[in-house]
């Protein structure tokens, strides 16, 4: 799988597809590209897909600093720069998300749509802050199993975490939580948590716009999804019934076709 240097640090990334326009995938806090398998597997017979992996998650180097969202956001605009697929269509979900709104506001030029899932333009809540530090540093000492249990339900709705027949896939995604480069992450979650609003910076945003949220979400509750939908002027809103804070792996025959309508009817 490729790699390229961006700003200070080797990011991974992977293209399928060769379509004229480029969709740029950019995934959430915990995890990799690999949460779009499913959106990429649909789409890339018509688009070049490319995901791509954050600093210090997936298989993308751990380096001593630059996980701060403004920093994040710079990596993305130097690897749509790199991979020269200016203007391009940017999903971002949660993490992914706080990038793609940044990115939006600030570099319009660089893209052609937003799609957001499962994200939010707000600080992280305060009630939340404690609760994630401390999972933070057990799972900086002792590494992600033993929080394991805590973080599934932060990911996932009751939906995909009770149903029998889903057994093996939360097998697969617990084990991709644990395998996570403990250091990494943390330094991470502090980007996560210590990150700035962009709510007034949400009229800068021209693009066509979708915006899509689980209503099992308890991480970024569809309230917040509402805001972002209130505050661009071009935008649309989707809730996936029975989707979590993951509706790309829970839900992705309904994350599709959200994906596909708007895509299909952009001018």
């Amino acid at each position: 799988m490729p790699k390229i240097q961006l700003n200070d640090a080797s990011i991974h990334y992977d293209v399928q597809g060769d379509g004229r326009e480029t969709i740029l995938f950019s995934h959430g806090f915990l995890w990799s590209g690999r949460m779009f398998d499913k959106q990429v597997a649909a789409l890339k017979d018509r688009y070049r897909c490319i995901t791509y992996d954050h600093r210090g998650q997936g298989q993308s180097a751990v380096v001593n600093a630059g996980y701060d969202i403004d920093s994040l956001t710079d990596d993305a605009v130097a690897l749509i720069d790199a991979l020269g697929c200016a203007p391009c269509h940017f999903a971002g979900l949660s993490m992914g998300g706080f990038v793609g709104l940044r990115l939006a506001a600030r570099r319009p030029d660089l893209l052609k749509s937003l799609i957001l899932l499962e994200t939010s333009a707000e600080p992280e809540p305060k009630e939340n802050i404690g609760r994630y530090r401390l999972l933070g540093m057990v799972g900086r000492l002792f590494g992600l199993a033993p929080v394991a249990s805590q973080v599934m339900p932060i990911m996932f709705g009751q939906k995909f975490l009770t149903d029998p027949a889903r057994e093996e896939e939360r097998k697969l995604w617990r084990q991709r939580l644990v395998d996570n480069d403990r250091v990494g992450v943390f330094r991470s979650l502090q980007g996560v948590i210590k990150r700035a609003g962009v709510v007034d910076e949400l009229a800068n945003i021209p693009l066509p716009t979708l915006i899509i949220v689980g209503d099992q979400d308890v991480a970024t509750v569809p309230g917040k999804a509402e805001k972002i939908h209130a505050g661009i002027p071009n935008s649309r809103l989707v809730v996936i019934p029975g989707a979590g804070h993951t509706s790309t792996v829970e839900e992705p025959e309904a994350v599709n076709l959200a994906i596909e309508s708007f895509l299909n009817n952009l001018s």
